[in-house]
Parts: structure tokens; sequence; C-alpha cells
């Protein structure tokens, strides 16, 4: 299942989402269940949605299809020039990757364990954005309670995690210029707090 959210790498303008798979069974069932749980036209054999890509999103991501590869590339390079301005920063911990593995950097995220909020305050009047995605992990969420057999304490790496990470700009069109803007002001930001 992909979502192409539009802050995706392969993003529409809107929301929407696509589901690959060879099994001609779970085939059937997700076209059931993507146009109000038709078998037949007009008629709901199984509970449904109305979630189907419309024909706009489409177009576009089929253009944007094409330029993926090149995204992803220009994706790859950035934190490359992140993991080298910002290596040797005491307590700031980059993103690591394991050998074999290749990144396509939906996002770059480092932990700041105890200093997250006050660099991401220091990026702010530097005018750098940074963002604080999933700040409650999802046992902790109320949606949850009582349904997770677990409370504050019961995943306590994803906790700490949740209190440490912060992304960094990041997206193909972002220039040579604001990577060093980045790098400088976060090297400043913690020199300052030391």
């Amino acid at each position: 299942a992909y979502s192409l959210y539009p802050t995706k790498n392969l993003g529409a303008i809107g929301d929407g989402g696509i589901v690959a798979t060879d099994d001609p069974e779970l085939t059937t069932a997700l076209k059931e269940l993507r146009e109000y749980g038709w078998r037949e036209r007009y008629v709901s054999a199984i509970a449904g949605m109305n979630s189907r890509l419309d024909p706009l999103q489409a177009a576009i991501l089929r253009v944007k299809l094409s330029h993926l590869p090149a995204d992803t590339e220009r994706r790859r390079a950035i934190a490359a020039v992140y993991d080298k301005g910002l290596a040797g920063i005491e307590g700031l911990r980059l993103p690591l990757t394991r050998p074999g593995a290749e990144p396509v950097y939906h996002q770059y995220v480092v932990e700041a364990p105890g200093r997250r909020d006050a660099l991401q305050a220091a990026l702010r009047e530097r005018g750098v954005g940074t963002l604080v995605h999933y700040p409650v992990p999802v046992h902790l969420q109320p949606a949850y309670k009582g349904r997770v057999p677990l409370g504050a304490g019961g995943l306590p790496r994803t906790e700490a995690a949740a209190l440490a990470v912060l992304s960094l700009p990041m997206f193909p069109q972002l220039a040579d210029a604001q990577m060093e803007q980045v790098i400088a002001a976060i090297r400043d930001a913690w020199r300052q707090a030391a």
C-alpha cells in the first residue's frame, strides 16, 4: 500500500493511495471495497466506501512518476550533505542506514534528546522550518486507551524517540544554499546552547 499524500515522495495534489498486488482474490476484494462494496453496479455486497483515485490525481501522478528517480537521487544527495555537514555534533543523532539499504529519504529525521524543543525554537528564529512528526506515540493516543495493553512507559524507546525526533527540511527542490543554511543554523544553535 502506498500513500500518495501531497508531501510524499510521489505525491498527488490531494489525498490518494494505491495498493499493488498479484493476488487475484485480493484484487477483487480491494476493488469492491474502493467502490461502495459493489460486485455489480449499484449493489453493495459488502460494506465499502468511495475511495477511487480520481482521474486528475492519476494524471498528475503519471507525470510526476517520470520524475521520481531524479527526485529520489536529489533527496539522497541532500541527505549526504546533511550527513557530512552535521557529523560530529555531540549529542545530535543522525539517521543510520543499514548495510544494503537504499533510503529514499521521505524525511531526514535527527534526534536531539533533551534538546529537541530548544533546537526547533532556535532554528525557527533562524528561519529554518522543521516538524515534529508523531509527537505522541500511537499507544498513548486517547483513541487507544484501554485498547492497547500498554500505558506510559510501555514502550520506552518509542516514547523517548517521540520526545527527541526533529524532521529537517527535505524535498527535491531544496537549494544547496538552503541546505547550508540549515546546517549552519543547527551548528550555531548547538554551540550557543552548550
